[in-house]
């Protein structure tokens, strides 16, 4: 029993990931067009037919752009925080609008999608652990820092798409403004290699088998050098980059004998919460 993993894109240009297992599949963020999100999975071999929603982690254009069209093509429902839908203006049908909250679990057909919140410059931004077959798969791309609630849920994954968007050295002599480095590198920015590698060496559970690597800045880093870092720590993980410009490989993730602990997170109680 596996789970089926592809990076549709990832990359400030669009961000869209499939999780899917046998039967039905959900899209992670719907960053592409809908006609390119199709032509890629498409070529991949994944079939649209399988798609049963899309969930959105924050407002910003490349994890919304396509969701407008491609959920009114096909049918799909959004699940999408009330704060991130009043913040990205996006048009959807309202029948097909789906609420979400913090601490949230879903069940979308033999799939559980566990919603947790996490720091980004961002309304009310979230990640996803996709669970199915005893198969967990985390979304964690676009983290400013790593909370708790990243390690909790990142130390359960058999496989995960983990941010690693620049190289301390490249964007500190980079083109970019000053202002624009440290909103990078904020708490509320993105990960860089060196942070992904202290999540993946010090939480990495001994069963993970792939880590793609994902939105990767075209102009702070490199494929090179994000595999680079992570060479000499992988062990047993085969660690990969997600492309900005093509859909990755389709891996399928199987369980081990080595069992995942148990996701034990408090209950929702409001929108209000506190990441520490």
């Amino acid at each position: 029993m596996s789970l089926t993993i592809c990076s549709i894109n990832s990359g400030s240009n669009g961000n869209c990931y499939y999780v899917g297992n046998e039967t039905e599949a959900v899209i992670i963020d719907a960053g592409l067009t809908c006609r390119e999100t199709e032509k890629r999975m498409k070529r991949a071999g994944l079939l649209m037919e399988k798609v049963k929603a899309i969930f959105i982690s924050h407002e910003h254009g490349d994890h919304i752009k396509g969701v407008e069209v491609l959920s009114a093509k096909h049918k799909l429902p959004v699940y999408i925080t009330e704060g991130t839908l009043r913040h990205s203006r996006l048009k959807l049908d309202k029948e097909r609008t789906m609420p979400l909250d913090a601490y949230q679990k879903v069940y979308i057909g033999g799939l559980t999608i566990h919603t947790f919140p996490k720091f980004h410059d961002a309304a009310d931004p979230h990640s996803f652990v996709i669970e199915g077959n005893g198969v967990k798969i985390g979304v964690l791309t676009d983290i400013g820092s790593v909370c708790k609630h990243v390690v909790e849920h990142f130390k359960q994954c058999h496989a995960a798409f983990l941010e690693a968007n620049y190289d301390d050295e490249m964007l500190e002599k980079g083109r970019y403004p000053y202002h624009l480095k440290k909103r990078i590198q904020g708490d509320e920015g993105h990960l860089s290699n060196k942070q992904a590698l202290d999540l993946f060496r010090q939480y990495k559970p001994v069963y993970m088998s792939h880590l793609l690597l994902s939105h990767l800045s075209k102009d702070n880093n490199s494929p090179k050098l994000a595999l680079d870092t992570f060479r000499a720590y992988a062990g047993n993980t085969h660690v990969v980059v997600a492309s900005r410009d093509e859909e990755s490989a389709v891996y399928h993730v199987t369980t081990s004998e080595i069992k995942a602990p148990v996701i034990r997170i408090r209950p929702a109680k409001s929108q209000q919460i506190s990441l520490f």
